[in-house]
């Protein structure tokens, strides 16, 4: 359980007690991402997402539950305010997509803000995952360094060209994934095997 002073990030993750922790089971728009209503005008609905979130905790206490850590280390949870679901409010709210990947515990919520057209619902709104793989930045391999150092669910994980799933790991540096030439040298870094 996680509680005390809260920071909202965007809107689907907080920072509590200098914790950041991702909603689960939701998808709120990107920051940056912008949305268009029923008139086909864009509008922000990323800062709008964030803008709703800060209001759903603005002065209030906030519980926060939850044992899994995304791949940017961050704690995934459920978190109340007065016993409410932020995520099922904010879905509700048609201020995130329930994320299906994860979990269908808000497609109910989604239902009712789509039939209600409320929020990204008004009008049209690309799924965040798919702005993110869009805008995601994926460098070439290094000359002869063709180990993909991926990091996961799973932690520091490597694949071979060989490996089953070398072909869709993608690459992102920013987050601290990189290439390594040899295995030793994957190894000696921490990083064990995707088959390991």
């Amino acid at each position: 359980m996680l509680d005390g002073p809260v920071r909202v990030i965007d809107g689907d993750t907080l920072e509590i007690s200098g914790e950041r922790v991702r909603l689960f089971g939701i998808d709120a728009p990107e920051h940056d991402q912008r949305c268009t209503d029923a008139a086909g005008r864009p509008w922000a609905c990323g800062t709008r997402a964030t803008e709703a979130l800060r209001d759903l905790v603005q002065g209030r206490a906030v519980r926060c539950s939850g044992e899994e850590q995304d791949r940017y280390g961050r704690l995934v949870a459920r978190c109340t305010v007065a016993g409410r679901d932020l995520g099922a409010e904010m879905v509700r709210d048609g201020m995130a997509f329930a994320y299906r990947r994860y979990s269908l515990d808000y497609v109910a919520e989604e239902g009712r803000a789509k039939a209600a057209r409320r929020g990204i619902w008004a009008g049209a709104a690309e799924n965040p995952a798919a702005v993110r793989a869009g805008a995601r930045p994926v460098q070439a391999a290094p000359k002869d360094c063709a180990i993909k150092g991926n990091i996961s669910s799973r932690g520091r994980i490597y694949h071979l060209p060989d490996d089953r799933s070398y072909a869709r790991t993608r690459i992102n540096t920013a987050t601290g994934e990189r290439w390594f030439c040899t295995e030793a040298e994957a190894r000696a870094a921490g990083w064990r095997h995707a088959g390991d």
